[in-house]
């Protein structure tokens, strides 16, 4: 199998792998570009230009001191932008994950009644003046977030959603995380956006909500405590001041399961 392979790759002109290498290279830089536009990662990706050409500044001086200086710290400045980066880093790998090579794996949670119970659910809260968030969960699992919080495994109602954010449940404070049709688990604590560019009127919830769709392809629905207004978080980004339609016709959009196609041998029966 391997001979094979090898000879077809042999039959492929020389010209046409650097067109295809230099291809994948710029591909990855613009990806690459794409995702820490916005982020700390910016900065440094800045700072690491500058060390770059400071060394090669260094060989041509030459600046014996400052080159050795570089060499020997490179090691430990890689390993120190895999600690100070690490939720950048899920994000970047979560990012390809959801690449349209990998679509045939994606598992899409969510059927019409379920959205119905949480777009009327949070029309309620919304209307109250009530805080919630409520995360639904797609191809990339939540289970770390769900173990943060308290297990319900529960079948997702309006009723039950309403009845965990009041203000007098012990679970209200912190996010539901709902996983197909079931509400997995309630007060789980999830991680805080540290994008700089985003306005100082968004609160905690809002912030939660965003994180969680930085590091995972989740959808999050939110209900300002202060305002009432509804948004949606998706992929690091938030839509506000949605109404019960909107939301509605969002969440079909992006957690809707696919309808099947009837059955033409069982509709002649």
């Amino acid at each position: 199998m391997f001979e094979s392979l090898s000879a077809l790759v042999g039959r492929v002109p020389g010209g046409l792998w650097d067109v295809i290498d230099i291809a994948i290279v710029a591909f990855l830089i613009y990806e690459f570009l794409k995702l820490i536009r916005g982020t700390r990662a910016s900065q440094m990706a800045l700072g690491v230009t500058l060390i770059v050409a400071l060394f090669y500044f260094s060989r041509l001086a030459p600046l014996q001191t400052v080159n050795w200086l570089i060499r020997n710290m490179v090691g430990y400045v890689v390993f120190a932008s895999i600690v100070l980066f690490q939720s950048d880093i899920r994000r970047a790998l979560a990012h390809f994950g959801r690449g349209p090579f990998f679509r045939f794996f994606e598992r899409r949670g969510g059927d019409d009644e379920t959205i119905e119970e949480i777009v009327v659910a949070a029309s309620h809260l919304s209307a109250q003046r009530v805080g919630a968030l409520i995360v639904m969960e797609r191809a990339i699992g939540l289970r770390g977030h769900v173990e943060s919080g308290i297990r319900l495994d529960a079948t997702l109602t309006y009723d039950l959603l309403i009845s965990i954010f009041q203000s007098t449940s012990p679970l209200h404070d912190g996010a539901v995380i709902v996983q197909e049709d079931r509400v997995a688990a309630a007060a789980c604590f999830l991680p805080l956006t540290v994008n700089p560019r985003l306005g100082r009127d968004l609160g905690t919830r809002h912030r939660a909500a965003i994180g969680v769709s930085e590091e995972s392809d989740s959808v999050a629905v939110v209900v300002s405590e202060e305002t009432g207004q509804m948004a949606l978080a998706l992929e690091g980004r938030i839509e506000r001041h949605l109404g019960s339609d909107e939301l509605r016709t969002r969440l079909r959009t992006l957690v809707a399961l696919p309808e099947t196609a009837p059955d033409p041998v069982g509709a002649g029966r």
